[in-house]
Order: C-alpha cells, then sequence, then structure tokens
C-alpha cells in the first residue's frame, strides 16, 4: 500500500496554514508553535531548523524529541475520522496536532488544549 502524499509533504509549507487558520481566529503564532512543541517536543531552535530543511511529515514525526504521552488524550474527528480509531502511528500524529490547532481555531483555552494526565 503506497503512502498517503502528506507523508512527504514538507511540514514548513503546510505550517503557514496552520498559523493562518489560528490567526484568522484571533489566535497567535506563539500559540500555535506552543502547541506544536507540546505535541513534539522541539524546543525553538530545533523546530526552525525543521522548517528550514523542509523536513517531510514523517520525518517531522519519527524525528522528535519527545512526543507527548498525554496526546492519547486527544480524542474527536478531524476529516470524518476519529483520531483515537486512526492505526497508522504518523497518520495518527499529523492528526493529533489536526485536531489540536482546530480546537486553537476554536477558541479553546490554550490550557484545556494542552492536555495533562
Amino acid at each position: 500500500m503506497a503512502k498517503h502524499r502528506i507523508y512527504t509533504t514538507s511540514f514548513a509549507s503546510v505550517y503557514p496554514h496552520y498559523v493562518a487558520k489560528g490567526e484568522k481566529k484571533g489566535r497567535t503564532k506563539a500559540e500555535v508553535n506552543q502547541i506544536i512543541s507540546w505535541l513534539t517536543g522541539y524546543d525553538e531552535k530545533q523546530f526552525q531548523t525543521q522548517l528550514e530543511q523542509q523536513t517531510d511529515f514523517e520525518k517531522f514525526f519519527t524525528e522528535a524529541p519527545n512526543l507527548n504521552p498525554s496526546r492519547t488524550l486527544i480524542k474527536g474527528v478531524v476529516c470524518g475520522v476519529r483520531v483515537e480509531d486512526i492505526e497508522e502511528p504518523i497518520m495518527r500524529e499529523i492528526r493529533y496536532l489536526d485536531k489540536l490547532i482546530d480546537e486553537l481555531a476554536r477558541g479553546k483555552a490554550i490550557d484545556r488544549i494542552l492536555r495533562e494526565n
């Protein structure tokens, strides 16, 4: 089975869309970055390096320094699919991020978006 094309898409090419989605609803780039950092463990310098290197989604998530264990608390539907039911690990990570950005854009408080055990 062929991989979905999102796997080979550079994260840097989609990142501005995440930021724009948040900003369109009055949220900030800093909040988007905070969500990405919480989910992946990238610090600001590491994250900028990933953007500059045009790292694809698959590598972005497989090389993430510290995927947050609380990410499994993310539940809900993205693109018509329940994120908790996605079996493919990388696609699940991508959809976790999509879900968090959706929550940000819907006005959910950042401390509620960043789930804790």
